[in-house]
């Protein structure tokens, strides 16, 4: 494949990580290795590179730049958006630039992820894991699988000859470890050890193993077995310590890699939602199945954080378990923190009367009310004819998270359709002059100045349908008391009662009024 260009990297890092100032030569410049400045250490002769400036303020990067253009490299990287744009377009190198708080680190993540995502020639981690663990069995002579902290079996070595059990046949057949006190009280000795451990057979149709735990700055990632058949390599222990210090680097590049791809999923599904992504790149990028297959938006929000810390926490929270739910339904899966509301992309295609999206969004405000402590509520739109549209779902999202409450936790925009179209009537017409006014505007402003309650009494008579009974027994009075009322109303306020266009002007602006 083809050497990614500036325009691939910011086309996948979504233009909010990293931004193009100035390109003299054009985005469709070739970009090759992402390289960290040393300013103790000259500039290597590297076309298409992209220089991140380390140490060096934006303002003070023209003779970088123009080294760099020496160097023929393919951009400069600063931090801040003061950087020396004329210089930039004098040297013919394209500048970019980061926030002032970014880290040259993380930067140099992305920018790397980004390239070989684009390039697609960065290899797999599930590759490297399984790589590794084939060199690992080699050198210590044993049967290898690498584990996360919960015991899960992210991969297993396949060198031919090597001795297996029970165990392994078990744990590789399900990606996880059997739960047993043996293996339990195995694990605390192991994660309790800072070297590698010789462990007893569980039983007898087992052998006994040598592991090691992997760790990076203290935090444990997981661990590394070796079947122990009692011919391993006489290095066997330090070839196994080598080769966790390897697992630790691939498992933190795993964790980065996996990261990288929500960040950016995240950023592209921001863009879907508020309608400004392209729909075919896109559905491409979020793994969903055509950029006409139809979709719907939910929206979730939880609803009993009060200080700003904790309702970020408890967002970023909620953002994880839909996350997860999604992903056990539907595989890889798009979602997004906006705002304080987490927000799924469902595939719609094989959807049953709204049924299983219901479920969906049921079973994950259960478990997130349980988790979280707190109640949570989920609105879900419309079902729209492929992603293009999907700006259009979250609005009506949006609008059914306005309608929720205790009683009504879970919605689809169907069930609410009254009262998401009165609130987006509301929209439409707040603050148009000649809604504001007429009739009801005099009647709100007779009651404030004279103590009456005839916005109350037609109100009452309009929700019962103009029947005077029904009135008085919303409102607890006598029905000639309502009488009184609508017939002072029509002589001081001058309403038209028998006016439907009238009648349908009231209704309305008191319903927006309750509803806004």
């Amino acid at each position: 494949m083809d050497a990614p260009t500036l325009s691939d990297l910011l086309d996948v890092l979504g233009g909010s990580s990293v931004r193009a100032v100035a390109s003299p030569g054009g985005l469709g410049v070739p970009v090759g290795e992402i390289l960290l400045y040393d300013a103790g250490t000259p500039l290597p002769h590297a076309p298409g590179a992209v220089l991140l400036a380390v140490g060096v303020r934006a303002s003070e990067a023209s003779h970088l730049l123009h080294a760099a253009a020496g160097a023929r490299m393919a951009a400069v990287v600063v931090r801040g958006a003061d950087g020396p744009l004329a210089e930039a377009e004098k040297a013919g190198i394209a500048l970019l630039t980061v926030d002032e708080d970014a880290a040259w680190h993380r930067v140099h993540l992305l920018l790397s992820s980004a390239a070989g995502a684009r390039a697609g020639s960065a290899p797999t981690a599930a590759g490297d894991l399984f790589a590794l663990a084939d060199a690992i069995a080699a050198a210590v002579g044993g049967a290898t699988a690498i584990e996360d902290p919960r015991q899960r079996i992210l991969a297993y070595s396949t060198v031919p000859g090597q001795a297996v059990d029970e165990d392994r046949r078990q744990g590789i057949l399900g990606l996880q470890v059997p739960d047993s006190p043996e293996n339990a009280e195995q694990y605390r000795a192991l994660f309790a050890a800072d070297a590698p451990l010789r462990l007893p057979a569980i039983d007898g149709e087992n052998l006994p193993r040598l592991a090691v735990a992997v760790r990076a700055g203290g935090e444990t990632l997981g661990s590394l077995w070796v079947v122990d058949d009692g011919g391993l390599a006489p290095d066997a222990v330090d070839a196994l310590d080598q080769g966790a210090s390897t697992a630790a680097l691939v498992l933190l590049r795993a964790r980065a890699a996996q990261e990288l791809a929500r960040n950016l999923g995240g950023d592209l599904l921001r863009r879907v939602l508020d309608g400004t992504a392209d729909p075919a790149t896109a559905v491409h990028r979020l793994g969903l199945g055509g950029s006409a297959d139809p979709v719907r938006v939910a929206a979730f929000v939880p609803a009993g954080a009060s200080t700003a810390p904790d309702v970020q926490q408890t967002a970023l929270r909620l953002l994880d378990l839909v996350r997860l739910q999604c992903e056990a339904r539907y595989g890889r899966h798009a979602c997004v923190l906006v705002d304080g509301v987490v927000y799924a992309l469902l595939p719609a295609a094989d959807e049953r009367g709204a049924h299983r999206h219901r479920q969906l969004a049921q079973d994950i405000v259960d478990r997130a009310e349980q988790a979280l402590r707190m109640p949570v509520r989920a609105g879900l739109g419309a079902v729209v004819a492929g992603i293009a549209q999907a700006a259009g779902s979250r609005d009506d999202a949006d609008l059914v998270l306005r309608c929720l409450d205790a009683e009504r936790p879970v919605a689809l925009v169907d069930d609410v359709q009254a009262r998401v179209t009165l609130l987006r009537l509301g929209e439409l017409v707040d603050g148009r002059r000649e809604f504001g006014g007429g009739a009801w505007a005099r009647v709100l402003a007779h009651d404030a100045a004279h103590g009456t309650e005839y916005s109350r009494t037609v109100t009452a008579w309009l929700e019962a349908g103009c029947d005077m009974a029904g009135a008085a027994e919303r409102l607890a009075v006598h029905p000639n008391t309502c009488r009184y009322r609508l017939r002072q109303a029509r002589e001081q306020v001058g309403l038209k009662l028998d006016d439907p266009d009238e009648r349908l002007v009231l209704w309305l602006q008191a319903r927006l009024s309750d509803a806004v």
